[in-house]
């Protein structure tokens, strides 16, 4: 009830301020499991990616967006709550192995379930390698996967940058289902997995447009703020 009340609240702010357009929300089946891949460019992908689907859309967020305390803390459980977000452990290991069961409960119910392969946000606007949670959960489940591509977000409020740009349109385009049934039942096969996400990712960069950068964003952030710390 929380997430259509928040949604209701904000459809028609989001729409009279930053005009947000969508392309392909047909092709998001109407009922049954769903994943939604998508790219992550900025926070502001929690407002928009899910604005023009009839279906509530399920997504899998770092425990520390519940766990915060004081008045921002509550704020950020609050709006994590109202905008479906479901808290997983993101340290790696077990809790990797966690995050991903809870992702087939969302699916076994017959829920939509939005995943960022990347595993964190851009830092520069690029689309870097998926981690390979997105292809298990595929190939485990069944579920169709839609490719779901978000567009001017960055530009819009990128990394860093608390209050979004006015005058910037966010974008998302759904893509058409990709099908994974020629690796059924081999969910277990490394190089299966990798080939899974890496054609979740072609079509993330066919559909949003972004240079391909193979390498894992967070690798990249830990590169980015040693470049800074050390100038050559």
């Amino acid at each position: 009830m929380f997430y259509w009340v928040v949604k209701a609240i904000l459809w028609p702010f989001l729409h009279f301020v930053f005009r947000p357009w969508a392309e392909g929300v047909d092709n998001v089946p109407k009922e049954g499991p769903v994943i939604l891949a998508g790219n992550h460019l900025s926070f502001a992908d929690h407002f928009f990616g899910s604005l023009f689907l009839p279906r509530k859309v399920i997504s899998l967020g770092k425990a520390e967006y519940f766990t915060g305390r004081g008045l921002k803390g509550l704020a950020s459980r609050a709006f994590f709550t109202g905008v479906g977000t479901v808290p997983i452990d993101r340290s790696g290991g077990k809790a990797s192995e966690a995050a991903l069961r809870t992702g087939l409960r969302v699916l076994s119910e017959g829920s939509v379930l939005g995943i960022y392969p990347e595993g964190t946000r851009s830092p520069d606007g690029r689309l870097y390698k998926g981690k390979t949670g997105v292809a298990r959960l595929a190939l485990e489940s069944r579920a169709p996967v839609i490719p779901w591509a978000m567009v001017n977000t960055f530009e819009m409020m990128p990394p860093g940058r608390p209050i979004p740009k006015l005058g910037i349109r966010p974008g998302v385009r759904y893509g058409k289902p990709l099908d994974f049934s020629r690796y059924y039942g081999m969910e277990s096969d490394r190089l299966v997995l990798r080939a899974v996400t890496d054609e979740i990712m072609y079509a993330l960069m066919e559909l949003g447009g972004q240079e391909y950068v193979d390498k894992y964003a967070a690798t990249a952030k830990v590169e980015m703020v040693r470049a800074a710390r050390n100038p050559s």
